[in-house]
């Protein structure tokens, strides 16, 4: 029961530092490892600290008695006897170092091979899509056979060093038996006292064999468990701060921003944004792609820090707020949405798990989910399956709106929602999102020459840097990136005949894809 208990709060001790990490972390990892860790590794774990803790202490007992007892009936031989525990100790240290690399090499292996198991079937649409379906079973053939031969080595390692171990006991009760007999012979020992001996002997090293095999499973465990611990004791790169704003105006600021992923310290995604969001202002970022949109949108929902320069809410610097009661002041709705493989309930609920079903109901219904959810079977109960599978891509943007909505945050960041929708689906949500975007101060990543038009302002990025600020009559008037940006996703022969009709309507139903 012990041990058990310490694998439990193993797992979930690190499953929390897992799931603390900074988002940049996860960057430099695969799912697949990690999950390896908290199943395969912690297994590890688990022999050594319940059966092999049990057998140890066992035959710990069993040893120290047995020697003790060899001691008493004859103090001459047992001294003799010792001459081989140098040499079984120093067998011991050698093989248990080399057994701990290997067995720390063998769960690498072992995590590699499960990252590229779950990278297949997680992807497993375009592998089929691609009729790649052999080419995934070699890879994690490939894989496994570099667990196998790791594997191999230290069973060799491991039959080595039992042979010999199990050799270095029979030589020790040929000894005993060699110098027995000349004692017995020279009548300084009676048979009685040395067959006792023998039976001591057999005894001391049956326990001392057993408690050598267990040291092996702990070299395993302790081999296995480096990287586990390792990723208990690492402490987050970003910090939460201690303020937390009672009732946030919404005054968004990014100033002097300059950032690099964790993962590409050397490639630069943004230089110096400087942009401010007053509240309830709607602000649209335009640009091509690579140009740093999805970047800044990262930025204000804190998944990152800026390398340098800072994002400020309401004036205090992110770095100095709690980080929860900040991610619950911003809402997020991105281009494909991450749903749970729950009910559509849990999932709307997620940002507010004590929310009631009539207050989840009315999140969908302004989200223009209720309609769709009724009509499943069971309603809100319906299971999504992993990652929304089961929901379209409409279907899902709108109960991400509606999550968004039921968390009811003071700004919004919309990813480019509609992009990948057809005409009906992207009606819908938009209006959706047109509710949900009441009020509140908007970050539009934004595709829709409609969304861009109703922007107080729009900034076109361009290689990382704010290239343009301005309205959209204002920008077009210029004649610069944003221009060009709207141009080129309109067909030649409409080209002029859309431009100059944007000054003179509110319809905008084209794409400026950005």
């Amino acid at each position: 029961d012990a041990g058990e208990r310490i694998v439990a709060r193993l797992r979930r001790d690190l499953y929390a530092s897992l799931i603390r990490q900074e988002t940049g972390f996860f960057d430099g990892q695969r799912t697949g490892e990690l999950t390896s860790r908290l199943a395969s590794d912690t297994t590890v774990l688990q022999n050594a600290v319940t059966v092999n803790v049990s057998m140890l202490l066992r035959f710990s007992v069993m040893g120290i008695g047995a020697i003790i007892l060899l001691f008493v009936t004859s103090w001459r031989l047992s001294l003799l006897t010792l001459l081989m525990v140098p040499v079984a100790v120093g067998l011991a240290r050698v093989a248990g170092t080399r057994m701990k690399a290997l067995a720390r090499a063998t769960q690498d292996a072992l995590a590699t091979s499960t990252a590229v198991a779950e990278e297949s079937i997680s992807g497993i649409r375009t592998v089929r899509a691609f009729a790649q379906e052999g080419r995934e079973v070699g890879r994690y053939a490939d894989a496994v056979d570099r667990s196998y031969q790791i594997s191999r080595r230290r069973a060799f390692l491991s039959a080595l060093f039992q042979g010999v171990g199990g050799f270095a006991g029979y030589a020790v009760i040929g000894l005993v038996l060699w110098y027995g007999g000349r004692l017995l012979v020279a009548g300084e020992m009676s048979i009685g006292a040395l067959t006792s001996y023998l039976l001591y002997t057999l005894t001391a090293a049956f326990s001392l064999t057993a408690i050598s095999s267990l040291y092996e499973d702990f070299m395993k465990a302790i081999g296995a468990s480096g990287r586990v611990f390792e990723l208990i004791d690492r402490q987050p790169v970003m910090t939460s701060g201690p303020l937390i704003l009672d009732k946030p105006e919404g005054r968004l600021a990014l100033e002097g921003v300059s950032f690099a992923y964790p993962a590409r310290a050397d490639s630069p995604v943004l230089h110096e944004v400087s942009l401010q969001l007053e509240p309830g202002e709607l602000v649209a970022l335009v640009g091509p792609s690579g140009s740093g949109k999805s970047t800044i949108s990262a930025l204000v929902s804190r998944l990152y820090d800026p390398t340098a320069g800072s994002v400020r809410l309401d004036g205090h610097d992110y770095r100095s707020l709690d980080v929860d009661a900040l991610r619950r002041t911003i809402g997020v709705v991105s281009q494909e949405p991450i749903l749970f493989a729950t009910t559509i309930a849990e999932n709307i609920r997620y940002g507010v798990p004590g929310a009631s079903d009539e207050a989840v109901e009315v999140a969908a219904r302004a989200a223009n989910a209720h309609s769709f959810i009724a009509g499943f079977p069971q309603g809100y109960q319906t299971v999504v399956g992993e990652r929304g599978t089961q929901l379209s891509g409409g279907q899902k943007q709108r109960v991400a709106i509606a999550r968004a909505l039921l968390l009811d945050p003071r700004i919004l960041v919309l990813d480019e929602a509609t992009s990948a929708l057809d005409a009906e689906s992207e009606h819908l949500v938009q209006e959706a999102l047109d509710t949900l975007m009441r009020g509140r101060t908007t970050l539009v990543i934004a595709h829709r020459l409609s969304t861009v038009r109703r922007a107080s302002r729009i900034a076109v990025l361009a290689q990382g840097r704010v290239v343009e600020i301005g309205t959209h009559d204002a920008l077009m008037a210029r004649g610069g990136t944003y221009k060009q940006l709207v141009e080129r996703q309109l067909e030649p022969t409409e080209r002029k005949e859309t431009i100059a009709s944007l000054s003179q309507t509110q319809d905008f139903s084209s794409f400026a894809r950005t």
